[in-house]
């Protein structure tokens, strides 16, 4: 499939209770990351039956927790651009994500909010 789901991320108010609440529900395993600046970014595995996704602190103080999915595109730039053209809003601009990859995030037309998302592509040997 072109553009598929290839990771969810819960931007959370309190990602101590969601860790505990989603580790106990589902048994997934919570692995924290430190991002430096960014704060730490707890990865979500799920083995091989699904997608993996993550949980940070929410970006927007007292804003209620959601999460948001992700799509892969081939072009982030052509992509955030063409969504903006189609009458979504650009809520984040093209961001980099060291040594992963590239995500914008968009909310479309009808209020509903996901992320863009291009893979880096690993240098050449």
């Amino acid at each position: 499939m072109a553009n598929p789901f290839v990771h969810i991320e819960l931007n959370s108010q309190d990602v101590g209770k969601a860790r505990a609440f989603y580790a106990g529900l589902f048994g997934w395993e919570l692995n924290d990351m430190d991002m430096g600046d960014a704060g730490k970014y707890t990865t979500i595995g799920v083995g091989e039956g699904g997608t993996g996704g993550g949980m940070m602190q929410h970006p927007m103080p007292g804003a209620p927790s959601v999460w948001v999915p992700y799509v892969l595109v081939d072009d982030l730039g052509a992509a955030t651009e063409k969504a903006a053209s189609l009458g979504g809003t650009v809520l984040r601009g093209v961001t980099p994500v060291a040594n992963m990859g590239s995500f914008s995030i968009i909310q479309d037309p009808t209020g509903a909010v996901f992320g863009l998302w291009e893979t880096a592509t690993p240098p050449s040997t």
